[in-house]
């Protein structure tokens, strides 16, 4: 079940990459985004610390970049691994009111995450009449991890119930049909080239071996910790560009009670 690199890490890379191949973006300002080639170390020269983010200014030995990460307390000076990262090309931080000509966005290894005190209000969320650019400002920042496994939740109702479990499991079998799951957000990153996109977990599954988290799309904008019933169709073993791979999710959810 578990792809060649961990599903819950690299899913939010991964759909980055499928949303950019299939659609381009609504604004010609700023570039699609695409992976980078493995982790990216670097010694940091420079700290920005804005909001919910962290922008970093990293000397590497194939010379000076921009990353953006969680937010988290970091130093000049320090040795520093931006893991999995996405590159953004021409991208615009309305926070920081500036562009740079290329950013990186991913997580730090080893990180310390600042506290809610020191991080202030979170980055916005895109709202009905929000631009393609307040959009992108809510780059591909996870949502925090449970601080403790999900309870057991019913299942939902009906012919189209299924547990986060019998998903990722029978994916083969449910591959392009419309489920129902019930299953409390434990993830969440807002305004990704126009949808949003959740971890579900139900109780069900292994997380060992990745089957008792799904990852869910949609318009919909729930808050970690809110357990919704996501109905949608389910696509499986998709494939995109530099090997990223996830093996089932659901796309285009509505989100209930």
């Amino acid at each position: 079940m578990r792809p060649v690199r961990s599903f819950a890490s690299l899913a939010l890379a991964a759909t980055l990459v499928a949303l950019a191949a299939a659609a381009p973006l609504p604004t010609a300002a700023q570039g699609a985004p695409r992976a980078a080639p493995g982790n990216v170390s670097g010694q940091v020269q420079e700290v920005i610390q804005s909001g919910a983010y962290t922008y970093l200014r990293l000397k590497t030995p194939s010379g000076e970049i921009w990353a953006a990460v969680t937010a988290v307390e970091v130093a000049q000076g320090q040795q520093v691994t931006v893991l999995n990262p996405m590159t953004m090309e021409r991208f615009e931080s309305k926070a920081l009111k500036r562009s740079f000509d290329k950013i990186l966005f991913g997580e730090l290894a080893d990180a310390k995450p600042r506290t809610a005190a020191a991080t202030g209000p979170a980055a916005p969320t895109p709202g009905a009449g929000a631009g393609p650019r307040a959009a992108q400002e809510v780059h591909a920042a996870p949502g925090a991890a449970p601080a403790k496994p999900v309870a057991r939740l019913p299942k939902a109702g009906g012919a189209e119930g299924r547990t986060v479990a019998e998903v990722t499991g029978g994916k083969a079998k449910l591959k392009d049909k419309t489920v129902a799951v019930r299953g409390q957000v434990v993830k969440v990153s807002l305004g990704i080239l126009g949808k949003n996109w959740l971890h579900l977990q139900d109780g069900t599954g292994s997380a060992a071996d990745g089957s008792n988290d799904l990852l869910v799309t949609t318009q919909g904008q729930p808050k970690i910790g809110d357990v919704v019933v996501a109905r949608g169709k389910v696509r499986t073993d998709v494939t995109v560009g530099s090997g990223y791979t996830y093996a089932v999710m659901i796309e285009d959810a509505t989100l209930g009670k």
